[in-house]
């Protein structure tokens, strides 16, 4: 199959809450290549705490109950992966579209739970939000549910949280939003250093499970048909439609995502515009493959490509 596949099945979508960034001090993969890296045995010690694991805030909940759960840093094409899903099914379960799929429950439609987990759990919220575990996907759940690890350049990943934090989100802190990109790219919690421990150490925890499904970006962008079928099988739709496959292919295109989004055609807040004069303000901006060159000086692509070789290589993007 083209995915990278290390398990089954897929599944419902939740509402993505809006939490603000605080200030607060620091598939079976049959050819899924082992690694040849030495991995930071710190990185244990967070991954595989019992107590890192546990969700005890009033949000757990949310993050409960899904046939699968798909992980990804922010800005990883999850929107666009998720508008997909959501098209498709809703379709094919004759049902009104919405970004929001959790809130029809109905035999046979799966349930999805979409997550940023250690990545928010390291970046969001204060250190009672932590303390509780509130962005953590609650560990029974992981072991219950099937796991999809969607995956990006971090180089990539980087630029495009870059100008969300600071041409898109309201909530971000000013201090923050007057980092400069060379400023942000070295960033404790935010920058590369930050997404390849929380990429790390999600593929140490999850990547030896029978219910693990690496999925690459890249991969999805180069041949959407080929790649969405394939996830659709790993959800259970081993025969999609293809009148109501196809439909869900034109609608999620980048082009008309952003039409949509530019007319506030969405029932979301996750796909407004921040301000719809400022294509770099839209939650659809680009999803180009290697647009960090276009923001990165020479000497920040170098740092970047230095911090990349960090980066487990079972990944595929430090070859």
């Amino acid at each position: 199959m083209a995915i990278e596949i290390t398990s089954e099945s897929l599944a419902g979508a939740q509402p993505e809450p809006t939490a603000g960034y605080k200030e607060s001090p620091l598939v079976t993969v049959s050819d899924f290549p082992g690694s040849s890296q030495r991995i930071s045995r710190s990185r244990f010690r967070l991954t595989n705490s019992t107590w890192t694991r546990r969700n005890f805030s009033s949000r757990a909940r949310e993050l409960s109950g899904g046939d699968a759960i798909i992980l990804s840093i922010p800005k990883s094409g999850r929107t666009w992966l998720r508008a997909f899903l959501c098209a498709y099914f809703c379709r094919r379960f004759g049902l009104e579209f919405t970004l929001r799929l959790g809130r029809y429950a109905l035999p046979g439609l799966p349930r999805i739970v979409f997550s940023h987990d250690l990545f928010e759990h390291r970046t969001k919220g204060d250190r009672w939000d932590r303390v509780r575990g509130k962005y953590l996907v609650p560990r029974r759940e992981l072991k219950r549910a099937k796991i999809i690890l969607l995956a990006r350049d971090p180089r990539d990943c980087f630029v495009s949280l870059y100008l969300q934090l600071t041409r898109r989100d309201p909530n971000a802190p000013v201090k923050l939003k007057q980092k400069t990109v060379s400023e942000m790219l070295r960033d404790q919690r935010f920058g590369m250093g930050a997404i390849i421990n929380a990429m790390n150490d999600w593929l140490n925890e999850f990547s030896q499970r029978d219910n693990f499904t690496l999925v690459r970006y890249e991969a999805l962008r180069a041949s959407p048909a080929e790649h969405f079928r394939d996830l659709l099988a790993v959800l259970g739709e081993s025969q999609p439609d293809g009148t109501i496959f196809q439909d869900a292919l034109e609608f999620s295109r980048f082009e008309n995502m952003q039409k949509l989004e530019a007319a506030g055609a969405f029932d979301s807040k996750i796909l407004h515009p921040g301000d719809v004069r400022d294509p770099e303000s839209f939650k659809v901006r680009r999803g180009k493959i290697g647009g960090y060159r276009e923001y990165l000086s020479a000497e920040d692509q170098k740092y970047a490509a230095d911090e990349l070789m960090k980066l487990d290589p079972r990944f595929g993007y430090n070859s």
